[in-house]
């Protein structure tokens, strides 16, 4: 019999952190982050990392367990999820799989093989220095010719994934986003529950907006100071969103008024490439946050769904 893992997905700042605590309280369940960021020491701010205070208690996994220049991706994610699936089942508690990374998600659910694509370090060295000397966009535009459909899922700025693409492409005449079909034919290897958290366009990108706001007064540029006295900006970390834009500012490129337009844009777009990923890679059920008076109340909502098809 699978074990049972429930996934809460969604836009970024559609209400993830707080449906998911309250969920958690509901049904004796832990948390794992499916966030690509969020799992770095020091970057707090720009993540807009789930705080002391709004865990309420419940247990987070995969939140701060590495350093912002240690790798991170979809296979080191996959591996250290499993750990802690391991220990919250163990506990006789249930897992909560929650984030806007897709790919992570996916990856977990339907335990896929991440090698293909990943033994080229010629390759690999070439086309990193290309987005180095070039721009991140010259390498996306690779990926565009090769394959437009998954380029379309991924941003420019995630170096580490679009290059994937491109070798897995290269090295075996098949395009990354077959790939990434057949490896969905699969079975779930859990018993997955999935919600995907949504709202009206313009609201998001309201909440967007204000949660940069907040960032920026809570310190987001001395936040990323700090980070570039210890660390090389060249970093995957380092490219993030919230980070790369004020790395541009500090570093004299554009105002900071500049970099605040930049970011919030991005994001803005950023959330909108992962609506298109889930409505096209994800089979959950949508949950409209404006159908609810508050997290709690979606997360009941979604207990209730969760027993009834138990």
């Amino acid at each position: 019999m699978k074990s049972t893992l429930i996934t809460i997905s969604g836009p970024t700042a559609c209400g993830k952190t707080a449906v998911s605590v309250e969920l958690a309280k509901i049904i004796n369940g832990e948390i794992i982050s499916a966030d690509s960021m969020q799992v770095y020491k020091y970057m707090n701010i720009g993540t807009a990392k789930v705080t002391e205070e709004e865990k309420q208690g419940i247990k987070h996994y995969l939140i701060d367990d590495l350093y912002p220049d240690e790798e991170f991706s979809v296979a080191v994610f996959q591996r250290m999820a499993k750990k802690a699936l391991s220990e919250i089942y163990a506990k006789g508690k249930v897992p909560i799989l929650v984030g806007g990374t897709g790919f992570y998600v996916n990856g977990l659910i339907y335990d896929n093989d991440f090698t293909p694509g990943e033994k080229d370090n010629k390759m690999r060295l070439e086309l990193e220095k290309d987005a180095e000397e070039k721009g991140n966009e010259y390498v996306h535009n690779i990926l565009k010719e090769l394959d437009p459909e998954y380029a379309e899922t991924v941003h420019p700025n995630n170096v580490k994934r679009v290059i994937r693409a491109i070798e897995y492409c290269r090295d075996t005449g098949e395009k990354f986003s077959e790939y990434n079909a057949r490896e969905r034919l699969r079975e779930p290897a859990y018993n997955v529950k999935s919600f995907i958290l949504n709202m009206d366009r313009d609201l998001l990108y309201e909440r967007i907006e204000k949660r940069i706001d907040i960032m920026v007064e809570n310190g987001l540029a001395e936040e990323v100071k700090g980070l570039m006295e210890k660390y090389p900006e060249n970093l995957v970390s380092m490219k993030g969103l919230g980070y790369k834009e004020i790395i541009g500012y500090l570093k004299g490129e554009y105002s900071f008024e500049e970099a605040i337009y930049i970011l919030k844009r991005d994001t803005r777009h950023f959330a909108r490439r992962q609506l298109t990923w889930f409505k096209h890679q994800s089979n959950g059920m949508w949950i409209n946050m404006l159908d609810y008076e508050s997290p709690k109340a979606a997360a009941e909502f979604i207990a209730k769904e969760i027993t009834k098809e138990n």
